[in-house]
């Protein structure tokens, strides 16, 4: 086994730990690093995504735990998580049928929303806070809130990013968009997790298995520990931090593509 190509994986795994749950763009970071580094197997490449995004979902349920046990209280909540959901899965599940993952992963595509939604965000950050999901959350915010996760599908637009970004701009707090947006993950997170872990046992092969294990793993504890970070950053700072770093990490994709 190529000590290298290991080393790389950790690399990816801990970047997606940490990226997954700020508003960067997790794919994003991973389709620019698996360009420069080339992996030749492109469907390991979306196997390997698979693995670390599942290392993901692992952190966040242990993390909320208490929070999702409380739902089956709040069953308001819980009907528009669920609301929340349905357009991610229905547009995961019409990616895998047309088989356009492979297009989404362009590193221009990248390029662009990774600019793009860097706007988009700090201006949402400007909404000023007048509803509280405990109490205001309706099934249309919660509808809205699940369009824009499903464009997260686009690498280089983020998840959390894009899902905070709609809830900031319907009136929510950071803290409340942030939760709401880690939580309905988890259902998508689970969703693409299956269809990863059938593709890994249609195409047993020891080694691969391994190094799927250690994107996992890799991905769980940085997950949990910038799931942790995240939460506490915002109770006192904007988002602005984000915005920066995503116009940064765009303008060194120009200059690679420049290049």
């Amino acid at each position: 086994m190529n000590f290298t190509i290991i080393l790389s994986l950790i690399l990816l795994s801990i970047i997606q730990g940490i990226t997954e749950w700020l508003p960067i763009s997790s794919s994003g970071i991973l389709v620019v690093l698996e360009e420069i580094i080339k992996f030749e197997d492109k469907n390991f490449n979306l196997l390997f995504n698979i693995s670390v995004h599942t290392g993901s979902l692992t952190a966040v349920i242990i993390f909320f735990k208490r929070d999702i046990l409380g739902l089956f209280k709040n069953i308001n909540l819980l009907n528009n998580i669920i609301i929340a959901t349905i357009p991610a899965i229905v547009f995961g599940f019409l990616i895998k049928i047309l088989n356009i993952n492979i297009f989404l992963q362009d590193i221009k595509i990248v390029t662009a929303t990774t600019l793009f939604f860097s706007v988009i965000l700090y201006l949402s950050d400007r909404t000023k806070v007048c509803r509280t999901f405990d109490k205001h959350i309706s099934n249309k915010h919660s509808l809205y809130i699940g369009l824009a996760q499903a464009l997260a599908f686009i690498p280089g637009t983020s998840r959390s990013g894009i899902t905070i970004t709609c809830a900031r701009y319907l009136g929510f707090s950071r803290i409340d968009s942030s939760k709401f947006s880690f939580i309905i993950s988890i259902p998508t997170l689970f969703a693409a997790g299956v269809l990863g872990i059938s593709d890994a046992v249609l195409n047993f092969d020891a080694e691969i298995i391994l190094l799927l294990t250690i994107g996992f793993v890799t991905s769980l504890i940085i997950s949990l520990v910038c799931i942790n970070f995240f939460l506490k950053f915002i109770k006192n700072n904007t988002l602005t931090l984000f915005v920066i770093i995503r116009i940064i990490l765009g303008l060194l994709l120009i200059f690679y593509l420049a290049n």
